[in-house]
Parts: structure tokens; C-alpha cells; sequence
């Protein structure tokens, strides 16, 4: 379904009265769903989760991410040394040719820094992720307690 019909489909399901489908916002082949920030109080780092889904025949690396909101975004990953777990920066996260990704607690995060506001459980920040085949895809995603899972 293009981008289109998926946006005339939502409005005819809110005229219409019936519920409106889960939240999906695309770029080129790449879908994100689910996104949300874990918020942090006292200007602490806030952490960023998202599901990208790939439904073109090729391989798609997300390269870089910013935001209006924060004054530093980027990808990281925990890692498990043993008995401690690290945080590494990473440059680049390959979403497979129909596949999907999941950037998840415990995993792939997006690090959040700098608000450029006052932000709050409740809010709608954005992510702008860049792709290796020049899309990009501005994200809105729900800001949720520290106490949040998914």
C-alpha cells in the first residue's frame, strides 16, 4: 500500500468512526514502527527505540541520525563483557532486504542528548534517520516514563 492509500485509509477510518490502523511512517522501502523515547528527569540522557522494517529486495544501512529536539543523537549498542555491559557508538545498522531490525532495550539504542526543550512523558519528539540509498525518514516518537518497557 503506498504512503498515499495508507494516509487516505487512516482518514476514512477516523471519518468513518472505526479505529485507526497502528502508526507506520515510511521512507522509500524503510517502515519505522513502535518508536518512543525512554525519558530521563534532570536533562539526563534519554534513550530512543524503534522498529525498521525493510520491504525492499536489497539491503538498506541506516547511517546517521539527528533531531530537532536533542542537541546530540546517536546509535549505540550495549554490549556484555562477561559480568559488565558497555555502550559502543555505532555507524552504521544494516536493515536486511525483507527484514526488519529491532532498535530495543538491551540492544541497539538511539542516545539522546542535549534537550533542546523541556521535554516529558507524554511528548512527541523527532528523529531524522538517514539511509545509505539517500532517504531519509522523519520520525515522531511518543515519550514515555523511565519506568517504560515498550
Amino acid at each position: 500500500m503506498t504512503m498515499k492509500l495508507k494516509t487516505l485509509a487512516c482518514l476514512a477510518a477516523l471519518t468513518l468512526g472505526a479505529p485507526a490502523p497502528a502508526l507506520a511512517f515510511a521512507a522509500g522501502t524503510i517502515t519505522a514502527r513502535h518508536a518512543w523515547v525512554r525519558w530521563l528527569p534532570n536533562k539526563l540522557p534519554a534513550a530512543g527505540y524503534v522498529t525498521l522494517v525493510n520491504t525492499g529486495d536489497k539491503p538498506v544501512d541506516l547511517v546517521d541520525t539527528d533531531s530537532p529536539d536533542y542537541g546530540m543523537a546517536m546509535l549505540h549498542q550495549s554490549v556484555s563483557n562477561g559480568s559488565t555491559q558497555t555502550m559502543v557508538m555505532v555507524d552504521k545498522l544494516t536493515i536486511p532486504a525483507h527484514g526488519q531490525v529491532a532498535i530495543a532495550p538491551g540492544g541497539y539504542h538511539f542516545m539522546l542528548e542535549q534537550p533542546q526543550r523541556t521535554i516529558q512523558p507524554g511528548d512527541t519528539v523527532h528523529l531524522r534517520l538517514k539511509f545509505s540509498d539517500g532517504e531519509t525518514l522523519d520520525t515522531p516518537f511518543a515519550v514515555k516514563r523511565p519506568s517504560a518497557t515498550n
